[in-house]
């Protein structure tokens, strides 16, 4: 099954996986990324994901189906989340499944890169000393502490 998803609630990692069950596939491959607790040498207290989420779907459906014309998928799906996020929980789930492990793998990274450069989904981090940085691919904007 293909399938895109933003959703302002945990993603269930397990419930996405199982999307990716299928007879033939001798490769699944899943991307779970975490908000970590640093970036760029700076403590970082949490994360705060908003979206466009009609426009967002959209263009993640859009990119499931490129993927899928790109590399003999057997299935491919993606989640983002939105809302304030605490350091360990996951902010975005890839999947990809074919028939070898080289396809899968290709796709998958393909799908996480093109996620991150082109859903409009904007990430707010907010730091340790208070200050907080605005980005949505590789478009950042700084704010002064509260």
């Amino acid at each position: 099954m293909d399938d895109f998803a933003i959703t302002d609630q945990p993603i269930d990692c397990t419930a996405w996986r199982r999307r990716l069950d299928h007879p033939q596939a001798g490769g699944l491959v899943v991307f779970e990324g975490v908000v970590r607790d640093h970036h760029q040498g700076r403590a970082v207290r949490h994360l705060d994901y908003q979206g466009y989420a009609p426009l967002a779907l959209g263009v993640g459906r859009g990119i499931i189906a490129a993927a899928r014309q790109r590399w003999p998928l057997l299935a491919a799906c993606a989640c983002h989340r939105t809302g304030h996020l605490e350091v360990g929980e996951a902010a975005v789930w890839v999947g990809t499944a074919a028939a070898h492990r080289g396809e899968a793998f290709a796709a998958c990274a393909w799908i996480m890169d093109e996620i991150k450069a082109r859903v409009p989904v904007w990430k707010r981090e907010t730091f340790a000393d208070g200050s907080v940085e605005w980005s949505q691919g590789t478009i950042l904007r700084s704010e002064e502490p509260a």
